[in-house]
């Protein structure tokens, strides 16, 4: 070995001993000790998703959301006989904590009771554009703060399911007035509501007439194609634009089907089971 070379080794400073282990460089840091403390962190404090349901009433918006999460997060809002239909459109949320495994989601609903249940439906979705947008500003003023609070209540809508009624045609043009705005605000995951009530084939020829209006009136649905950046992500993003509109069947009873107990409807024709009919 060359001496000069030698003579500026970090490790030939003192003699290597049968107990003294050679001088090794360590090429880590500790990264992965802080993935470690952020997910502790992250388990610890829990998560917070906020959702928002559109569509007209007796769509089954509450059953849905009861069944995708498995639990009584909402109840009806549909007035009950001789209730008159609310006259403007009409926003509710509802906060409920699912505990699953020691991890904790702090899940808020809100409704949007009145939607399109009136003659006159001219601009009904101001109320909600500007709520989603109020949601956005307030988190954004408590954010640029010097000094704020250590943990800002997240208010912001984090996702729309707007449910499509199950006509079979193509979308109307409230839901197509409507989407074009609401796409540049949040995203939006569009649903064909009560999906039974329509064959196969027809549910097939009703999502490709959605998805030809979704493309011809440029309604950026989720998910968006800035988020297929990743190769992985862009084929599973690519699956998941075949299936939206997704055909939905929400189901808040349980029933024996070949001697098991299965979430569903029950109809003359046999039980719908609900997470079977997820596509």
């Amino acid at each position: 070995m060359d001496p000069l070379r030698r003579s500026f080794s970090p490790c030939s400073s003192r003699p290597s001993s049968p107990r003294t282990p050679p001088c090794e460089a360590s090429d880590s840091v500790g990264i992965e000790a802080v993935l470690d403390q952020l997910k502790i962190k992250a388990m610890k404090m829990g998560f917070e998703f906020n959702i928002m349901v559109v569509g007209q009433s007796g769509l089954g918006k509450s059953t849905m959301v009861n069944t995708l999460f498995k639990s009584k997060v909402w109840k009806s809002s549909l007035p009950g006989l001789g209730t008159p239909m609310p006259q403007t459109l009409q926003l509710h949320s509802v906060t409920h904590v699912i505990e699953e495994k020691g991890v904790k989601l702090k899940l808020t609903v809100t409704d949007t009771p009145g939607f399109g249940d009136q003659i006159n439906n001219d601009k009904c979705w101001d109320p909600i554009l500007g709520y989603i947008n109020e949601q956005y500003e307030r988190y954004l003023q408590e954010e640029i703060l010097i000094t704020r609070q250590r943990h800002i209540p997240d208010t912001r809508v984090h996702c729309c399911v707007y449910f499509v009624p199950p006509t079979g045609h193509c979308l109307r043009p409230l839901d197509i007035e409507f989407l074009q705005r609401l796409c540049r605000t949040v995203n939006v995951v569009p649903v064909i509501a009560r999906a039974d009530s329509l064959t196969i084939e027809e549910r097939e020829a009703f999502r490709s007439r959605i998805q030809e209006d979704l493309r011809n009136h440029c309604i950026d649905v989720y998910p968006q194609k800035c988020f297929d950046e990743d190769i992985n992500d862009r084929i599973l993003n690519s699956k998941i634009r075949e299936r939206i509109p997704f055909a939905v069947v929400g189901a808040d009873r349980e029933h024996m089907v070949n001697g098991r107990c299965v979430l569903g409807r029950k109809t003359k024709w046999g039980i719908v089971e609900a997470p079977t009919s997820k596509t």
